[in-house]
């Protein structure tokens, strides 16, 4: 039997609040996120980003009571990122109430926090994201930290492959040149990472359709990025789509997902 494709609501938050912009720019209000939280579980997600977006440009940690306030009412797991610097921050995650951990900007400088996170805590709470933009060559992709604001001069897929290798339970994988776009997936980019390691992928940035998130999960053979998980913001924030309705429309498409909720 096919593991069920994951669908994922993404909270960025900052100062206190859930923000939407575009290629990381541009940020609206979009909301309060424990209001969001409680939405998107009711409303039958598989599991929660709340992604601090700032926390790491501002040189600080995720903002704990929010975290702690969105935790408390939630069913389903939350993964939260933003900040993290140390095997130490992470623990003070956990015990707020976070099911997993996404990290960036601090394994660039210090890949060995991966291997050390992993170690202390198991695979399964470790999330890598990674925000990548296409070079301006065409050749490839690089990775961006800090927001979107760094550039590092690594190149995606090798940087996934090595992310995987020391022990990242799974990618969190943004293309900056779709984020908030409503233009899709870059499936060139999901194609060649799902390609390149073994564990799961979550797509990220540009959804603005249902089937948009279809071929972000479809198979790489059947034209689609291979992920196995499909984030996305604004079509739910905004009220486009609710999570019922695209999961409705995957299982159409024949792709495994969890049973609607009734």
């Amino acid at each position: 039997m096919s593991v069920a494709k994951r669908i994922i609501p993404c909270l960025d938050v900052r100062d206190g609040r859930v923000v939407k912009g575009v290629q990381f720019e541009g940020l609206r209000d979009a909301g309060d996120p424990v209001a969001c939280a409680l939405a998107y579980d009711t409303g039958g997600a598989d599991e929660l980003a709340f992604l601090d977006i700032s926390a790491s440009i501002e040189g600080r940690t995720t903002l704990l009571d929010v975290v702690r306030r969105t935790a408390d009412v939630l069913m389903i797991p939350m993964t939260v990122g933003g900040g993290i610097r140390s095997r130490d921050d992470v623990s003070v995650l956990l015990s707020a109430g976070a099911d997993k951990v996404s990290v960036n900007s601090a394994v660039v400088t210090h890949p060995g926090l991966v291997d050390d996170i992993a170690g202390a805590y198991g695979k399964q709470v470790l999330v890598v994201a990674i925000d990548a933009r296409r070079r301006v060559d065409g050749e490839g992709w690089e990775v961006f930290t800090h927001g979107g604001r760094r550039a590092t001069g690594l190149d995606a897929v090798v940087w996934a492959r090595e992310m995987a290798n020391r022990g990242a339970g799974e990618l969190l994988l943004t293309s900056m040149d779709r984020d908030g776009t409503g233009q899709g997936y870059d499936l060139s980019l999901l194609q060649a990472v799902t390609s390149a390691v073994t564990i799961p992928v979550i797509a990220s940035g540009g959804v603005g359709t249902l089937a948009h998130l279809r071929d972000g999960l479809l198979p790489i053979g059947e034209g689609g990025g291979g992920a196995d998980a499909a984030l996305a913001a604004t079509i739910f924030h905004d009220g486009h789509f609710s999570i019922g309705q695209a999961r409705e429309f995957l299982a159409r498409s024949g792709l495994a997902v969890r049973a609607v909720p009734v």
